[in-house]
């Protein structure tokens, strides 16, 4: 007994009946990928995220949350650790950032001049800066010690030395420096 032969041409039809529907597959992912963004490019346009604060880049120095003496880190009467900063070129103010280690810890800041950004050592601790924006997150930092603090958007030519320093302490240090109720930084001012 032998096998008959398939008719001549029916592999072919197979395989191009094969290539048809993966084509029909694949363009239907692309359509899909494709409404996807349109959806989400039309819904965020529309909507945009909630918490938007903004504020004057002409006064951010003079008035409000980020004048000099504001700047720095503080421990609120409710015991929630606050950092406030500016981005600016080529600087963070303050250049040295106290915080707690094992608390959860807000930062808050803004950039005057350029898009800035930084993130923390090996942390999860990362945001940009944008002008006439406050940017807000709150992570809490592991291990104690210093850690470093560079821009990671090009803000221009001496953006490679903009960068500060992250010094985490343990939580009964901390809450003794912050007792006072002042501004804590690691700079000297």
């Amino acid at each position: 007994m032998s096998a008959a032969a398939p008719p001549e041409g029916a592999s072919e039809a197979t395989a191009a009946a094969a290539e048809r529907r993966w084509a029909f597959i694949v363009a239907g992912i692309i359509a899909l990928l494709l409404a996807m963004m349109v959806f989400t490019g039309l819904h965020w346009a529309a909507m945009p995220p909630s918490r938007v604060e903004t504020i004057d880049v002409n006064t951010v120095h003079l008035e409000g949350e980020f004048v000099e003496s504001n700047l720095g880190t503080a421990l609120g009467p409710d015991g929630k650790v606050t950092v406030r900063l500016i981005a600016q070129q080529y600087s963070f103010s303050p250049q040295c950032i106290v915080v707690p280690a094992e608390m959860p810890v807000t930062f808050r800041g803004t950039a005057t001049d350029a898009i800035h950004g930084f993130i923390v050592g090996k942390t999860n601790a990362n945001t940009m800066l944008i002008p006439g924006f406050v940017a807000t997150f709150t992570t809490r930092f592991s291990k104690t010690g210093e850690q470093l603090m560079p821009c990671h958007e090009y803000c221009g030519t001496g953006h490679e030395a903009m960068w500060a320093r992250v010094q985490v302490l343990p939580p009964a240090e901390f809450l003794e420096k912050a007792r006072d109720g002042e501004r804590l930084t690691c700079v000297s001012r």
